[in-house]
Parts: C-alpha cells; structure tokens; sequence
C-alpha cells in the first residue's frame, strides 16, 4: 500500500486538491447566490439546488474550458514550437526521443502493435481528448450561462430566455470566455520564459539547478 501511495502520490495530491477546491467553491457560491435571492427578496436556495443550477454550472464549466483548451493547445503546440533554453521545449535542432517513429514491442500499447489508423489516432490522442473535454467544457458553460440568465431575466419579469446557442452569441459568454483564455496563456507563457533563468530543484518541469541558461529541456 505504501509503495502505491508513492508512485500515485501526485495524481492524488492534484485531484485533492481539486476535490477541496471545488466543494469550498460551491459552499462559497451557495452563500453568496443566497445572499443574493435576499437583497433581491427572493427566496432563497437549497445546496442541492444551487449545485444543479445554472450559476454554479455555468461558474464550473467557464474556468474548466480554459484550463483543458490550455493543456491542449500546449501539449499540441510543443510537438513542433520550440523556446531555447526553456525546460518546457524541445531542443530547436536534432531529433529527440519522442519524435522517433513508434516501434512495436512486448510492451508497447495495443495502438503500436495494431499499427494504421489506430496507431496514427493514439499518436495524437492526448491532445485529441484534452480539446475535446475543452469543447465539452464549452458547451456547458454556455449552457449554464443560458440558464443563468434566464433565471436572473425572469425575476425582473422577463419571460423570453436564450437556448444555448443563443447565448454563445452574447457578448457576455465571450467576456467570461476571453477573460479566462488569457489569464492562462499568460500563465503558460511565463512558465515556458521563467524556466529558462529559474529553477526548482527536483521538479521534471524545471532544469538542474547547475544547468545553464541556453540548455533547451529539462535534461
């Protein structure tokens, strides 16, 4: 048990984290969506409705959209950019490991022993899924966001509401979109610039401390 904890303990630390974090999100959203039905008179909302609710999902959906458009757009990007001397790129000249044609062997994945279009779809897939749970991500936003708005609408009287697809052409759906997309470019971008003059001993996302600034890669 104790050798499983270590070689996981990453990934479980992460979605932890994730876990706290979003629960403190929607205890604090629940409060505040409450606090709001007061000074507006209405009444106010269970915690299991407010989590089914077009705020917090609309709330969820905006902030997951831009991380796994990031992710995506990063892994995707990598494969053919490149920065010199930053730990996060490849190196701009020679071949790597990575960039060699896959070969089957006894322990290869099913997708490399099976070869053609399969290999040619596993090749890309972790920017294939990381987009795709972007766009699905985008969608329920602006779904929430639909919903959302309709709710606030209609306590000012208003009974027409926006379908989904009407609200992704409101201005108001591409503020919470932009407003999140930049925010992490900009954390990526710095990252890629950062790495090159700072360090973080033992981190795989830093070089060696002793290395010096135009090595490109981590190693």
């Amino acid at each position: 048990m104790g050798r499983w904890l270590k070689e996981h303990s990453l990934s479980l630390v992460v979605f932890g984290l994730f876990a706290v974090f979003l629960v403190g999100h929607s205890i604090a959203g629940f409060r505040h969506y409450n606090e709001q039905q007061q000074i507006h008179s209405q009444p106010e909302v269970t915690y299991a409705e407010y989590v089914t609710s077009g705020d917090f999902v609309e709330s969820v959906f905006e902030n997951w959209e831009s991380e796994f458009l990031q992710m995506g757009m990063y892994v995707f990007l990598t494969a053919f950019l490149y920065q010199k001397g930053s730990a996060e790129s490849k190196k701009p000249y020679g071949k790597e490991a990575f960039d060699a044609e896959p070969r089957a062997s006894k322990y290869a994945p099913w997708p490399v022993k099976r070869g053609g279009w399969v290999l040619k779809l596993y090749e890309n897939s972790l920017s294939i899924i990381l987009l795709l749970m972007f766009l699905l991500s985008f969608w329920l936003h602006a779904a929430g966001g639909a919903r959302a708005t309709c709710e606030e609408d209609q306590v000012h009287g208003q009974t027409d509401c926006h379908t989904t697809t009407q609200y992704m052409h409101t201005s108001k759906f591409w503020y919470e979109s932009f407003q999140n997309w930049q925010s992490e470019f900009l954390a990526v971008g710095a990252l890629v610039v950062l790495s090159i003059y700072f360090r973080q001993k033992g981190s795989p996302e830093s070089k060696p401390v002793n290395t010096p600034h135009n090595k490109t890669g981590a190693q």
